[in-house]
């Protein structure tokens, strides 16, 4: 049965959101997020310090896709009050691995005695620090975040060899924390 559904979000002091057609986007401070909303039949606004989702002709599924888009949006908010942290740690037990960061690029140097570097991808808008054997991730955005975190996790994966004997790698260890 289809009926008309609305949701408001409360949009935290100090944040800045605009909405242009399928486009959300929010700022605070010099921080900037977008997320791109495709839901057909669904009405986008921002009322004072009020976001409001609505729709005429709304069903189970859609009102389950409005609910999940809320989720992504309060990411968002918390992502710029409080930035989202993944720990990684890089472990070696059989060549001593070395790692930098060039550009938008992090580079593992002789992973498994390997004389080619394996390279993974950082996305836009995401801080990499490496203390030690320890890789802090930190990002207002909580998607680009994981991201990297798999990209670094997926480029130092150890194939054909045995996982119980070959347990080096960067592993994630910690999901994201909130840093006040």
């Amino acid at each position: 049965m289809k009926k008309t559904f609305e949701t408001r979000l409360a949009i935290p002091s100090g944040i800045n959101c605009k909405i242009s057609e399928n486009n959300i986007n929010c700022s605070k401070g010099g921080t900037q997020t977008n997320r791109v909303i495709v839901l057909p039949n669904v009405k986008f606004e921002v009322s004072g310090n009020e976001l409001i989702l609505s729709s005429n002709k709304a069903n189970k599924k859609e009102i389950s896709k409005i609910l999940s888009q809320v989720a992504h949006i309060k990411n968002i908010f918390l992502g710029l009050n409080e930035r989202f942290v993944y720990e990684l740690e890089i472990c070696n037990v059989h060549f001593p691995i070395t790692v930098k960061i060039e550009g938008s690029k992090f580079v593992i140097n002789n992973f498994l005695g390997e004389k080619v570097p394996r390279v993974a991808k950082i996305l836009a808008d995401v801080e990499i620090k490496v203390e030690g054997s320890k890789i802090k991730i930190i990002s207002a955005n909580i998607e680009s975040a994981g991201q990297t975190a798999a990209n670094l996790e997926t480029a130092s994966r150890v194939r054909n060899k045995d996982r119980r004997i070959f347990q080096d790698g960067i592993f994630i260890t910690k999901k994201p924390e909130v840093i006040l």
